[in-house]
């Protein structure tokens, strides 16, 4: 812990979709068994007095407070160390943020702001989960608590003041107009969801919406699988079958929470020869990813991961440029009165009576 009315500093440590691409991002993923463990490690680090982690599919951050850059660079070393990961390599692509600026990041990243896909609401969610978290592992204090609970309001406020969640293009509707361009009419296609968590429902509704009508679930767990086929209207296939039964599906959406590829380019080769010429469709949404990246040699596959997905959503930002700027004006200026309230706390120079800390849950 630092001394009283020792200079502090508040930091974003960590790496995003801006620098690292999709083969960093999944090796830098934190999977859920991995956070209490890393959460301990972080706890022994000196001069970190309080942090939060936040880990997606677009980064793996740290928010924290720290006596001093030594603290920093112990806190990336033993990241780097639990994730196999060189800590030379991971200065390529870090990003480490100080003071106000980082106070301007967490509010954009809650906004939507700072994702691949601008305006999606999904990581509004994620981030608070993240505070959540932090707070049940008493890892949060008063900067963090005021910084993440106005990070929050902020958020809220921007959604309803902007439109910068209307018209957005998801995954989901890019996915489909890809199949709609490789299939025309979906009525007829069959699709097999691999993983039953929240995006791949999503994605698979999307193309319930638009006619495809015979869908196949299959997960990790077959009474995830068997639920969500009830709900769907579908069927369930046991997740041992996925790779026997892969020719029988024209599309495959990916989207589990395995540490490794669930799909293999041998799976997909052999698939192939099975099916008579017809395309196959693979869109991966999975971090780390679900297919093995050299499927998409192989003639006749077409195979999507999050960063290509994004790439083409980005077309549609020309349009709504004018609503980023007011996002990002907004988000300004309450960065600004939130960086006031803090700064004091951070250089040892509040008063007793300066600010109450927040209440404990967003």
């Amino acid at each position: 812990m630092s001394e009283p009315g020792e200079r502090q500093t508040l930091f974003v440590l960590g790496a995003t979709h801006h620098q690292a691409p999709i083969e960093v991002r999944e090796k830098l993923a934190l999977a859920a068994e991995a956070l209490d463990p890393l959460h301990q490690a972080l706890a022994t680090v000196p001069g970190l007095d309080e942090f939060t982690v936040l880990s997606t599919c677009n980064r793996t951050e740290f928010y924290g407070v720290a006596s001093g850059p030594e603290t920093l660079r112990h806190l990336q070393a033993v990241f780097c160390m639990r994730q196999d990961f060189a800590e030379a390599e991971f200065a390529k692509f870090a990003l480490q943020l100080h003071g106000r600026p980082a106070v301007q990041h967490l509010m954009e990243v809650a906004a939507g702001l700072d994702s691949q896909l601008i305006g999606e609401t999904e990581i509004f969610g994620q981030v608070k989960d993240a505070y959540a978290r932090a707070q049940e592992r008493r890892s949060t204090g008063p900067v963090l608590n005021r910084v993440f609970q106005k990070a929050f309001q902020a958020a809220k406020h921007v959604r309803t003041h902007t439109a910068i969640t209307s018209g957005q293009v998801s995954v989901a509707n890019v996915a489909v107009e890809l199949a709609q361009t490789i299939y025309g009419v979906l009525s007829s296609v069959r699709i097999l969801l691999l993983g039953a968590g929240d995006i791949g429902e999503k994605t698979a509704r999307a193309f319930q919406s638009r006619g495809a009508a015979a869908l196949t679930v299959s997960s990790r767990r077959i009474e995830h699988a068997m639920e969500l086929a009830s709900a769907m209207d579908a069927t369930a296939l046991p997740f041992e079958h996925r790779e026997h039964h892969l020719a029988d599906f024209d599309i495959v959406v990916c989207s589990t929470a395995a540490p490794g590829t669930v799909l293999t380019t041998a799976a997909v080769r052999d698939a192939m020869r099975r099916r008579a010429a017809r395309p196959l469709f693979l869109i991966d949404l999975a971090l780390p990813r679900d297919v093995e990246a050299s499927a998409a040699d192989l003639p006749n596959v077409y195979l999507y991961n999050l960063d290509d997905l994004a790439k083409i959503a980005e077309e549609n930002r020309s349009a709504r440029e004018a609503e980023i700027e007011k996002c990002r004006t907004l988000l300004t200026e309450r960065t600004a009165v939130v960086w006031e309230q803090i700064e004091p706390r951070l250089t040892g120079t509040a008063t007793g009576s300066a600010h109450r800390d927040v209440p404990a849950h967003p």
